[in-house]
């Protein structure tokens, strides 16, 4: 089987070795949860309970405010203990709900009825991938039933399930794919079935061949199901690229992928679809890897949403003596964390402990009109000038050059051998641009 893949994009060193061959282990209940009101991408959701309130594992805590948002469920037995600002993964604190676990934590659960999905219907689908709370499990965490509720005038015609897991040390995805491959394949279908597609496709980076070959055995007699094995680069799990490298077709600047009639599904998401509409599970745990050479015993886990870094991080055996960076995510896109009493959040893909030898520090000095970030940039933009533009404060002609259009992989920073910090220079002007399109838009 050839592999497809995307211009440009970079090697980094995998460290998938660490814990690509240890299956998932369920975390234990914690003594306390944090649940953030925002989980996802768009408006925070409004709490339904207060302070000193028992509640019961599954049981809805908030409620979404708006299109784009999403419920939260409690992830276990307890009662609350307050509403207000914690500390979260993404670096400052957010509206959450702390609710203290009880001793018989597993014994009671709420669940919605299991529906057939063979006699399911779409708006059925919908309306229980939203009450069940599903944001996407690719990092952006958006609202997964948004996904699937395209507008009427998009047509869509193929529905990618992205097993590319293109990030380093992170195994989550890939043990998915061995150890769960027939709820991803009901999960894809659901999605299909949903959106009314007849082509679905899963393609994997060809470093994981068991996966590939699992999948490709389970779907071989499924109609309109294929396995697509792509070349193993980073970021070949970004939307665009995987369209790319699966159609041959473009995403424009500013389009989205329904744009050219793909939808994109990650694959816990697929089998979190599957959880809610055939078990009648709404998303109270979060699978993710624990990995790097910096903590004692690196594990896939299934993990309740709230439990503490700390928690997890003691769970896993603690840190190497030369532990020196704790990161929430993988290391090209992921967020160092200050404050390990930060929790899990739904979309939560890693906890990586990095020692000293896997964290370059090394001295910034002036650009060398080397040209590596712009060939390694998959969206052909100019990370230089982008990052040049914004430290002049010239914002609109960043703009004027697509600022908005990056996607913050970090692929220029990976390359840059003046150790230039390309994409956090890019952040901070987008984050600028966008502010000033909003104000444009309210004049």
């Amino acid at each position: 089987m050839s592999s497809k893949t995307f211009r440009g994009g970079v090697h980094p060193k995998k460290y998938k070795e660490l814990a690509e061959h240890i299956a998932f282990e369920y975390f234990p209940a914690p003594d306390e949860i944090i649940l953030p009101l925002s989980q996802h991408l768009g408006k925070e959701a409004k709490p339904l309970i207060k302070k000193g309130d028992e509640v019961i594992l599954g049981q809805l805590v908030a409620q979404a405010d708006g299109f784009i948002s999403a419920p939260i469920h409690s992830s276990v037995n307890g009662k609350v203990l307050s509403i207000g600002k914690e500390v979260t993964p993404l670096g400052f604190p957010k509206d959450s709900i702390v609710i203290k676990a009880s001793e018989n934590s597993v014994d009671k659960r709420f669940t919605f009825p299991p529906l057939d999905p063979e006699t399911i219907t779409p708006d059925e689908i919908r309306q229980r991938v939203a009450e069940a709370g599903i944001v996407g499990q690719g990092g952006a965490a958006f609202p997964t039933y948004v996904k699937l509720s395209p507008p009427e005038d998009k047509v869509i015609d193929v529905v990618i399930i992205n097993g590319c897991e293109c990030e380093p040390y992170l195994t989550r995805d890939y043990r998915l794919m061995i150890e769960r491959p027939d709820d991803l394949i009901s999960g894809l279908k659901l999605i299909m079935k949903t959106l009314g597609v007849k082509r679905g496709v899963i393609g994997i980076e060809d470093n994981k061949p068991e996966a590939i070959k699992i999948l490709s055995h389970k779907v071989e007699y499924e109609e309109g199901i294929e396995v697509v094995s792509l070349k193993t680069k980073y970021p070949q799990g970004a939307e665009k690229m995987l369209i790319k490298a699966v159609t041959g077709k473009e995403v424009p600047p500013g389009k989205l992928p329904m744009d050219v009639g793909a939808v994109i599904q990650n694959i816990g998401t697929a089998i979190a679809i599957h959880d809610a509409v055939v078990k009648g599970e709404p998303l109270t745990r979060a699978a993710l890897t624990v990995s790097g050479l910096g903590i004692r015993q690196p594990k896939n886990l299934y993990v309740p949403v709230g439990t503490p870094i700390q928690n997890i991080i003691e769970f896993c055996g603690g840190v190497t003596e030369d532990a020196v960076k704790i990161i929430v995510g993988g290391p090209m896109m992921g967020i160092a964390q200050y404050n390990l009493q930060a929790p899990v959040m739904k979309a939560t893909s890693g906890i990586l402990v990095l020692t000293k030898k896997e964290v370059t520090e090394s001295e910034e000095t002036p650009c060398l009109r080397c040209g590596q970030c712009v060939d390694a940039c998959p969206l052909n933009l100019m990370p230089t000038k982008l990052a040049r533009y914004t430290q002049l404060k010239r914002y609109e002609d960043a703009e004027g050059i697509g600022i908005t259009v990056c996607m913050e992989c970090g692929t220029c920073a990976f390359t840059c051998p003046a150790n230039i910090p390309l994409v956090q220079w890019i952040r901070l002007g987008k984050q600028k641009v966008l502010q000033m399109q909003k104000e444009r838009a309210e004049k």
